[in-house]
C-alpha cells in the first residue's frame, strides 16, 4: 500500500484556513465577567439551571438556599393573570408556591399583570433562553420575603396602581395600598439577587430597595429611558434603613437615565464596575449620612458643562 503525504502546496491552504478560523473565534469571543463565567461556560446550562444560584456576588451572598433537595420546578405556560384566583400555568400561580420554587418559561411571552405580583420567599424567576416581558401595567414587589432571584426578564412600562386585593402566600387575600409604578420594589426583604434584567420606562422608578431591606445584590442589569432610576432608602424618618446593605455591580445606565443611579438614604451601598453614559442632574446621590463606596465605575458625562456632576 502506498500512502501519499499531501504536498506543501496543497496542505498550506488547509492550515491557513484552520489558523484563520481559530484566530477569528478567539478575537470575536465576548469577554465574560465573574458572574457569567460561573454558568455560561457550561454549554449544557439549560439542564443545570440551578447552578446559577452559586454565581451571585456582593451582599446577597450565594443563593444556595434556593436550590437543593425539595426544589419545585415550575414552568410558566400561560401569559394570563388573575390576581384573586391564579390559574395553574400562570406566573402568579408559580410565585405562590410555598418552599423552594425555580420558575422558568416555556416560550417567549408578554405578561400584563392585572395587579402587583408579590414574590414569595425562596422563589427564582429564571428567564434565560426565552424572551419574557412583564409590561404595560402592574409589576413586581418582593415584600417581607427572603432568598429571591430575578434573572433574565424585561420589565417595562409599569403603571401606578390604586388600592386593590391580590392573593398572597398561603392563599390569603391581601389588601394592597396604592403602588407608585416601579418595575421592581424590594420592601422589608433580605437576601435578594436581581441579575441580567432589562428595566425601562416606568411611571415612577425602576428599582426601589426600601422598608429596612438588606443584603441585596443588583448586577448585570440594563437600566434605560427613566427619569429617576433607583432609590435605596424609604424616607428621611425611616431609621430601619440604616441596616441596608446593597451591592450595585456590572450594570449599564444608558441611554436617557437622568438621576438616582442610585439615590441613597442611610445604609451602605457598594457601587462598583458600572457604566454610566450621560445624565441630566447627577449619577449617584445620597442624604441622611449613607456610606457610598464608588469603585471602578465608568462615567461618560454629557457634553453640557453644568451636567457633569457625578455625585450629588
Amino acid at each position: 500500500m502506498r500512502i501519499c503525504a499531501p504536498s506543501r502546496f496543497t496542505s498550506f491552504p488547509f492550515f491557513f484556513i484552520l489558523f484563520s478560523f481559530f484566530i477569528q473565534n478567539v478575537c470575536l469571543a465576548k469577554p465574560m465577567n465573574v458572574i457569567d463565567k460561573c454558568w455560561r461556560q457550561d454549554t449544557n446550562w439549560r439542564n443545570h439551571r440551578q447552578r446559577l444560584a452559586r454565581c451571585s456576588v456582593g451582599f446577597a451572598g450565594k443563593m444556595t438556599n434556593n436550590i437543593g433537595k425539595g426544589t419545585i420546578r415550575y414552568i410558566v405556560t400561560d401569559p394570563g393573570d388573575d390576581p384573586l384566583s391564579p390559574q395553574p400555568g400562570t406566573l402568579r400561580y408559580g410565585t405562590l408556591i410555598e418552599g423552594k420554587t425555580w420558575i422558568t418559561f416555556r416560550k417567549n411571552m408578554k405578561i400584563k399583570l392585572q395587579k402587583v405580583l408579590l414574590i414569595s420567599s425562596y422563589t427564582t424567576l429564571d428567564g434565560r433562553g426565552v424572551d419574557v416581558h412583564i409590561e404595560g401595567n402592574a409589576c413586581l414587589v418582593i415584600y417581607k420575603a427572603s432568598n429571591v432571584i430575578i434573572h433574565g426578564i424585561q420589565i417595562h412600562h409599569c403603571k401606578a396602581q390604586g388600592p386593590g386585593l391580590v392573593m398572597g402566600p398561603r392563599g390569603m387575600i391581601m389588601p394592597l395600598g396604592p403602588m407608585d409604578g416601579d418595575a421592581i420594589g424590594v420592601v422589608n426583604a433580605s437576601k435578594v439577587w436581581i441579575d441580567h434584567n432589562t428595566l425601562y420606562s416606568c411611571d415612577d422608578g425602576l428599582l426601589d430597595v426600601t422598608g429596612g431591606s438588606k443584603n441585596v445584590t443588583i448586577s448585570n442589569n440594563w437600566f434605560k429611558n427613566q427619569e429617576g432610576v433607583m432609590l435605596l432608602g424609604h424616607d428621611d424618618s425611616y431609621l430601619r434603613d440604616q441596616q441596608m446593605k446593597v451591592t450595585i455591580v456590572l450594570n449599564r445606565f444608558r441611554p436617557n437615565c437622568n438621576q438616582r443611579m442610585p439615590r441613597v438614604r442611610y445604609g451602605y451601598a457598594h457601587v462598583v464596575n458600572n457604566l454610566y453614559q450621560g445624565w441630566k442632574q447627577y449619577a449617584i446621590g445620597g442624604s441622611m449620612h449613607p456610606i457610598i463606596k464608588s469603585e471602578s465605575n465608568d462615567f461618560i458625562a454629557p457634553q453640557s458643562g453644568n451636567k457633569k456632576v457625578v455625585i450629588h
